[in-house]
């Protein structure tokens, strides 16, 4: 079958990129990944893209002036590369509104919450303070604005009495590496179009162990 190139962008160990990978080497998995960035040298996900025998590379934020000439050699490279999507992978650099108009509707992240709740940083210590039930993650469409944008899906996981920061978070880690790559798998099959700013529901609901929810508008 012929598959769809996306770009992975990294800054660290790159766990959510190994799943990727994982997935994208199955035979009827619809993307190839066409490169790994990292913005940070030290990456550990830049192994795990040699391991994989993947195009990869080092961007790093540091060695431009400005966010914008850092985002202009992001974007060369993804072009470079000839990738349709952008997959954010524990990619720890806010996208200038630039950058993602120009790749607008094909750039995508994983949050580790059920959004809108909780964006941005110490997201399992908020939640642990907050009392609340359940948690999370979900994938995204990504906008200019922090943790923002059309909801593709979501895995759902109950806070536990016992529960840290630690247990939570890793808990949470495993739902991610199932939830993300049925997501791109949806986004390249066409299966999450946005219309009038959300993605609607499928006429099927997901199996309950993709522990997927989309979007219910």
């Amino acid at each position: 079958m012929s598959k769809t190139r996306i770009g992975v962008l990294i800054s660290g160990r790159g766990s959510n990129l190994q799943a990727l990978i994982d997935a994208c080497a199955q035979e009827d998995f619809p993307a190839q990944i066409g490169l790994v960035i990292s913005n940070r040298p030290n990456a550990g996900g830049l192994k795990r893209a040699a391991d994989a025998g993947l195009p990869h590379n080092t961007i790093s934020h540091q060695d431009y002036p400005s966010r914008d000439a850092f985002e202009d050699a992001l974007d060369q490279a993804l072009k470079a590369a000839k990738v349709r999507y952008v997959v954010l992978a524990g990619f720890m650099r806010i996208l200038t509104e630039t950058f993602v108009d120009r790749w607008r509707d094909r750039i995508i992240n994983i949050h580790p919450s059920l959004l809108p709740a909780f964006r941005g940083l110490d997201v399992h210590a908020r939640v642990l303070e907050s009392g609340v039930r359940f948690t999370g993650c979900t994938v995204h469409y990504v906008r200019p604005e922090m943790d923002d944008g059309p909801i593709i899906g979501q895995a759902v996981t109950a806070v536990q009495p016992e529960d840290d920061e630690e247990t939570l978070a890793a808990r949470v880690l495993e739902l991610e590496h199932r939830l993300y790559p049925e997501c791109l798998k949806r986004v390249i099959e066409g299966r999450a179009r946005i219309v009038e700013g959300r993605v609607p529901l499928e006429d099927e609901a997901p199996s309950a162990e993709a522990l997927t929810v989309p979007n219910a508008g």
